[in-house]
């Protein structure tokens, strides 16, 4: 909900031109906001995994991983916090395709400060649950609150005032075996899979569990373990892992994983893919064991146990 004496919600900033992210940044902390600002979009999904925040404020034209891309990824995952997006595209399609991608509302830049908290109250109210505080009403703001534009310029004004407007922003085709998964793509929730291994090597599926690689998955209770370790994965980790084990000792190109986990491609230059595969090496890695996931370059990644 809106900046309360009793309660101070959590801004998460995504935005690569610095001048405008610490303006904005400076102005939502002194409206009474609780803000983690980040300059791209990689960033963004890091720190919305570390810590949920009550509503995103994305760029949509940042490098990599775009704003768009970020509202997808978080979408597919099931997460639905307000998403508010910054951009310097006005055209009508384009402002579809960020609605499309999931966001709630959008700013338009060159914008004024004053819009963008009205528009951050209004999507806290709207997510804020039936019972408890009603959202949404008049609050002093703090201390030395920022009013009008925010500024773009890198000289930043003087805590407790700012003024003028928010500027405009101004593989090679090798690939490994098909998959076996099939049915319904990553976007319901869950990959699509068989209830057995269909000989593929090292994949085994006795019962309920999946095998590989010393690894165990229970896909309906949703646990994973490496050895005796369980592991705590979030949900697209786990999808990512499970299709992996599935179909270990194959190298499954960037592509087929996209479409099973998120349903659609990102395209060559993103970078999201990696982001979940560092996350699951750092979960999955054991001092002194064999890495289990390796990148085939140029093509994609596989499980196996060297």
């Amino acid at each position: 909900m809106p900046p309360t004496a009793s309660h101070t919600p959590t801004v998460l900033l995504a935005e690569d031109d610095r001048a405008i992210r610490n303006a904005l940044e400076r102005a939502l902390t002194l409206e009474g906001y609780r803000v983690t600002a980040v300059a791209d979009g990689v960033e963004a999904l890091a720190q919305a995994h570390r810590s949920r925040p009550d509503v995103l404020v994305l760029d949509v034209m940042m490098p990599g991983i775009d704003g768009l891309q970020v509202c997808r990824v978080l979408r597919a995952e099931g997460d639905r916090t307000p998403v508010l997006m910054l951009t310097a595209l006005v055209e009508t399609a384009d402002r579809i395709a960020g609605l499309d991608a999931g966001a709630d509302d959008y700013v338009v830049k060159p914008f004024d400060v004053e819009e963008v908290f009205a528009r951050l109250r209004a999507l806290l109210r709207r997510a804020a649950p039936a019972s408890g505080t009603a959202p949404g009403s008049a609050s002093a703001p703090a201390a030395g609150s920022a009013s009008g534009p925010v500024p773009g310029s890198a000289s930043a004004p003087a805590a407790g005032s700012a003024s003028g407007p928010v500027p405009g922003t101004g593989e090679p085709s090798a690939r490994g075996a098909a998959p076996e998964t099939t049915g319904t793509p990553g976007r319901s929730g869950t990959p699509g899979r068989t209830g057995a291994s269909n000989g593929r090597p090292g994949a085994s599926a006795a019962g309920r569990f999946v095998e590989a690689a010393g690894l165990r998955m229970d896909p309906r209770a949703r646990r994973a373990w490496r050895g005796r370790r369980e592991l705590e994965l979030t949900r697209t980790e786990f999808e990512l892992l499970e299709l992996l084990i599935r179909n270990a000792g194959i190298v499954l190109d960037h592509s087929t994983i996209y479409d099973r986990i998120w349903g659609y491609d990102f395209g060559p230059g993103s970078k999201n893919l990696a982001v979940y595969v560092g996350y699951l090496r750092r979960k999955l890695d054991e001092p002194g064991a064999p890495q289990l996931i390796h990148t085939v370059r140029g093509v994609g990644y596989v499980l196996r146990e060297d």
